[in-house]
């Protein structure tokens, strides 16, 4: 009577839903719902516990699920010291730059390249087959970000289906639950395969499949080359996939690759995952972890509790993150529509706030749902990835994609997920430290434009294959420690601060300080430099990548050393290295205005060979970093919003992300809320191809096209809604600093400012009503917006509501 009554509500309450979603009443900014299944990756709904990911098709007859782990790459630790002389051969870069030779420079910087990095393996795919009729009536799918459960209902025959999904973070597995509104009208199998060397057996309820991932994978922009994927039986990582059905009613069944249920009401699926990943520096194959005990152990213990117990521990798990922060951006005025068909209609040009929101609040969703795991940060595609070389290995892309996928962590209340990309920086220096010793000569750590869950740090390129255009940068070290000086500035955490982000900091800073050398005016530059992925037209019409003292490289180095020196002094520690930092902060070449008014690029004002490349780099200092404002270097300021002018709008997903950045920082909400809504241009899904022509997106299932697809522009993208309500520093917070006219109503509530604030806002007219700010450390702000100040001194753990 119980399972029925259960059963029953349920039901009813799907179907409520489902009524609700069609006259409008379910909340449209966060919920995804479609009138079909998934043909396209790019149109599945994805489901992650920040470690186990799945990708959900929600088919009829036949349902698919791609399964990921994030600890499952080709490989095993790098030898960091791969081409231990590299770095003899810096001398002669720098004497052919010195002597114009830019072609010279360029092929003698190839000699300061390693191998590439490994792969983001797919773990495999589970495939339910459901006996009964292909045709469906009334059918729906939806993912729900209040909860973090995706659902799908139709008819067949008069019979009601139903599907819920989700990935428990608590217990370790996904969930699977299956009814019928007909009693015994259940039959379905399961089975799994990979595209992993692997082995597949079933006994009694469950399902089992073993395998390895591969030693070595190719990129995949390397083309068919041979040997391109690399299987070695005694190395790589290994893992296990169990999948366990558990029966309300009917007969369980098996084969010898199957289980399933035949004259079943209810079922429950459960899938446990564990790989042998033990660490970027232990060998997966040799001293891993026990894969099989521990899939076996989540699976036994997730098995012995109850579908309600189960579900509701994942919910409440999920909502004390994804709860902390809630958007309101106006009056939701939009039809209620499936989600690809509101993406359809907001493309030419109508309103739908409701969207917008439901946009940021999917990147809020991909960033629980993807890192949650110590030390392994969420890569190109999060973890979501079917492919066996996926797009430009679904790596760690240090020269800003890895970054981006970051943004929205501190500022959005999630700043738990930042912890594996924090984590996972400490490794990074470790490799990074013979990355600096044996490339450039130099002391402290380094990273280059690549890296893996094995903290490769070094050039790729293959020894000397690769285009110093995108192979050969190295200030990607420089970079991620300023994210370790961004968590503190949020959380106010001193003792993070004091044992690990400012040893990692100082790292970063040695390496730059020892990598600088004077230019002929005694500036100090960096050299060779390069600027990520773009190219340089000198005047007499070389093509070039290899030069000294790019603006990129300065600006990163400049914000890295204000903030280890600002984080020395705090601590009150290091004062000989702070003065050197001060001191090099003085000398560095300065930025310059170039004759069209941009900020160049490059040491001299050369054009580039593409205007309006994607890249932009060298404004750098503007966003993510806080040394250039409209306020402060008004100049520098306005020439930044001259090279965004040049470049144009029209560019990929995770640079129109970065843009939207640039253009709040530059406090012209209008123009970020335009890139804004191109951000969200509906793009068809046609799989893995790339292609920049197409220009960027929005593909069905909201998952940010590139294209192809890469996570970072969803991230880009919820940070950006972020920073155009809230911008703070050390000392001050702007309130709506960049508020389209379109936002002209609305409020937010759970936003982060640095000094360890908490605030929720309430606007209309395009002007702040009320802010209420809480600090959680205690401390002193100014509050700003629309041309008024208020100075504020709280204690920790006190709230103040001000009327403005």
């Amino acid at each position: 009577m119980m399972k029925q009554f259960l059963l029953f509500s349920l039901l009813t309450g799907l179907a409520t839903h489902v009524i609700g979603q069609r006259t409008g009443t379910v909340q449209a900014d966060k919920t995804l719902w479609y009138r079909q299944p998934a043909t396209y990756f790019e149109e599945s709904l994805v489901l992650g516990n920040g470690t186990q990911g799945a990708t959900v098709f929600g088919g009829v007859q036949l349902d698919k699920i791609y399964l990921n782990d994030a600890t499952l790459w080709s490989g095993e630790p790098v030898r960091a010291d791969m081409n231990p002389e590299a770095y003899k051969n810096v001398p002669a870069i720098r004497d052919a730059l010195k002597r114009g030779d830019y072609k010279g420079a360029d092929e003698l910087h190839k000699k300061l390249q390693g191998k590439f990095s490994e792969s983001y393996a797919p773990l495999g795919t589970l495939f339910i087959d459901l006996a009964h009729s292909p045709t469906a009536q009334n059918y729906y799918r939806q993912l729900n970000l209040a909860d973090a459960v995706s659902s799908v209902r139709y008819e067949v025959d008069g019979v009601t289906y139903t599907r819920d999904y989700f990935v428990s973070q608590p217990d370790q597995v996904m969930v699977i639950r299956l009814t019928s509104s007909k009693k015994g009208a259940l039959s379905f199998s399961v089975r799994l395969n990979s595209l992993l060397n692997n082995n597949v057996s079933a006994a009694s309820n469950t399902l089992k499949i073993k395998g390895y991932a591969p030693i070595h994978a190719e990129p995949s922009y390397r083309g068919n080359i041979p040997n391109s994927v690399v299987f070695d039986p005694a190395r790589g990582t290994r893992f296990t996939t169990l999948a366990k059905l558990k029966a309300g009613d009917g007969t369980l069944t098996t084969t010898d690759s199957t289980v399933g249920i035949r004259g079943g009401t209810e079922a429950l699926i459960f899938v446990a995952i564990a790989t042998s990943f033990n660490g970027f520096d232990k060998n997966p194959a040799t001293n891993g972890l026990p894969d099989e005990s521990l899939a076996t152990n989540r699976l036994n213990n997730a098995f012995a509790k109850s579908y309600t117990q189960l579900r509701q521990a994942h919910t409440t798990d999920y909502q004390r993150f994804f709860n902390r922060v809630s958007l309101q951006l106006g009056p939701g005025t939009a039809p209620a529509l499936p989600t690809d068909e509101r993406l359809q209609r907001y493309a030419v040009g109508t309103k739908d706030t409701d969207l917008e929101a439901l946009y940021f609040n999917f990147g809020r969703y991909l960033l629980i749902s993807s890192s949650r795991t110590p030390s392994v940060p969420a890569n190109l595609q999060g973890i979501w990835n079917p492919y066996m070389r996926p797009p430009w290995s679904s790596n760690y892309t240090t020269n800003i994609n890895a970054q981006e996928n970051y943004w929205p962590a501190e500022n959005t209340n999630l700043s738990e997920m930042h912890g594996p990309l924090l984590t996972f920086i400490g490794q990074l220096a470790k490799t990074g430290a013979v990355t600096a010793r044996t490339f450039y000569g130099v002391g402290g750590w380094s990273v280059a434009h690549n890296s893996d869950i094995w903290a490769m740090t070094n050039p790729v390129g293959d020894f000397g294959q690769g285009d110093p255009m995108w192979a050969n940068w190295n200030m990607g070290g420089a970079w991620l420690s300023t994210h370790l000086w961004e968590h503190f500035t949020f959380t106010q955490d001193k003792t993070y601060l004091r044992q690990q982000a400012y040893p990692l900091m100082r790292g970063a800073a040695r390496f730059c300080l020892a990598w600088l050398v004077p230019d002929s005016t005694g500036r100090l530059i960096t050299s060779p430099s390069t600027s990520p992925e773009n190219q340089f037209l000198t005047p007499t019409g070389y093509r070039g990548s290899t030069l000294y003292g790019g603006t990129a490289d300065l600006a990163i180095i400049r914000e890295c050393f204000l903030q280890t020196s600002a984080a020395a002094k705090l601590l009150g520690t290091d004062p000989a290295f702070r003065d050197s930092l001060d001191r090099a902060l003085m000398q560095l070449y300065p930025y310059k205005v170039g004759k069209a008014g941009n900020l160049q690029e490059w040491y001299y004002d050369w054009r580039d060979v593409d205007p309006k490349h994607r890249h932009q780099s060298h404004l750098f200092g503007l966003y993510p970093g806080h040394h250039i404002r409209p306020d402060r270097t008004p100049d520098l300021a306005q020439a930044c919003r001259k090279t965004l002018e040049i470049k144009g709008d029209e560019t990929t997903g995770w640079s129109k992300g970065w843009r939207i950045n640039l253009w709040a920082r530059l406090w012209d909400g209008n123009h970020a809320y335009k890139m804004y809504r191109e951000l969200l241009h509906y793009v068809v899904p046609d799989g893995v191809k790339t292609d920049y022509a197409r220009g960027g997106g929005t593909y069905p299932n909201l998952f940010d096209a590139h294209p192809p697809f890469q996570i970072d522009g969803n991230f880009g993208g919820t940070a950006a809604v972020a920073e155009m309500l809230v911008q703070s520093d050390e000392g001050e917070i702007r309130l709506l600093p960049a508020l389209p006219d379109a936002w002209a109503v609305g409020s937010v509530r759970g936003l982060r400012a640095r000094g360890g604030y908490e605030l929720a806002l309430e606007w209309a007219g395009g002007k702040l009503k009320t802010v209420t700010v809480f600090s959680t450390t205690g401390g002193q702000t100014t509050l700003i917006s629309g041309g008024k100040t208020k100075a504020v001194s709280m204690k920790a753990g006190q709230s103040l509501r001000v009327n403005w």
